[in-house]
């Protein structure tokens, strides 16, 4: 997808952990930024890389994912010259460690870091340079956000993020998550703060909600911590 501002734009899926990776690009440099990727899909995104002619100078995780590995040290591996980067509170290894209201740039283009915390201490959501775009991996789900009963997950953090960091953003602002369990793609911004079942309730109902989910552990937990604090390098 090429949107305005010479913009472009392509949401990737890998189905086993349900993760979307998100490539965007600067048409007229050729940079380009991937955010989230997934060791097992690492070939199919060099692959686009290389048929779309960008360069790709970073790959940005929303957090120390769980639920897969990620791809960015083996993107590393493979393109010379390209930089990790995730939150300064998440406690992983990175080549550039963000704080809130830095600015990944490529080409023309950048993404606005707003930490996000909650589902994790090192969540940040991305923000295009136009407000047009919020990448925000698991804090805010479509219809749900990420759960908040480990990796120093605290419900009424989670809660104050979305709404200070991510409802302020403009209503249009088109919400792109980290994962996806029905087939949805993307929301706004507006129909989240209108429709979301839990975080249209009051902070003390959400807190609530979030003790009593009774989620099962991650299946890939166990490896998958290990290896994204090491920058998705430990025992790969």
């Amino acid at each position: 997808m090429e949107l305005g501002k010479g913009l472009f734009f392509r949401q990737l899926f890998e189905p086993v952990s349900s993760t979307y990776t998100y490539l965007l690009a600067d048409e007229k440099s050729r940079e380009a930024v991937l955010i989230d990727p997934v060791l097992e899909t690492v070939e199919r995104d060099l692959k686009l890389l290389e048929e779309l002619g960008f360069n790709l100078k970073v790959a940005v995780n929303t957090h120390c994912h769980a639920d897969h590995i990620t791809g960015s040290g083996l993107l590393k591996n493979r393109l010379h010259g390209m930089k990790s980067a995730i939150s300064r509170h998440s406690g992983a290894q990175a080549d550039i460690q963000l704080s809130e209201g830095d600015k990944i740039h490529f080409g023309k283009q950048h993404l606005l870091v707003r930490e996000t915390p909650g589902h994790t201490n090192g969540c940040v959501t991305l923000v295009t340079g136009d407000q047009s775009m919020a990448f925000t991996g698991d804090a805010l789900l479509i219809r749900g956000c990420g759960r908040t009963d480990f990796q120093q997950g605290c419900s009424r953090k989670l809660y104050e993020s979305v709404h200070q960091k991510v409802f302020t953003l403009p209503l249009q602002c088109l919400v792109y998550p980290g994962h996806d369990y029905k087939g949805q793609t993307a929301s706004t911004v507006g129909e989240e703060k209108r429709f979301n079942p839990r975080l249209t309730k009051s902070v003390e109902e959400f807190v609530d909600i979030m003790v009593n989910l009774n989620l099962p552990k991650p299946a890939q937990i166990d490896r998958a911590i290990p290896a994204n604090l090491a920058d998705g390098l430990h025992e790969v």
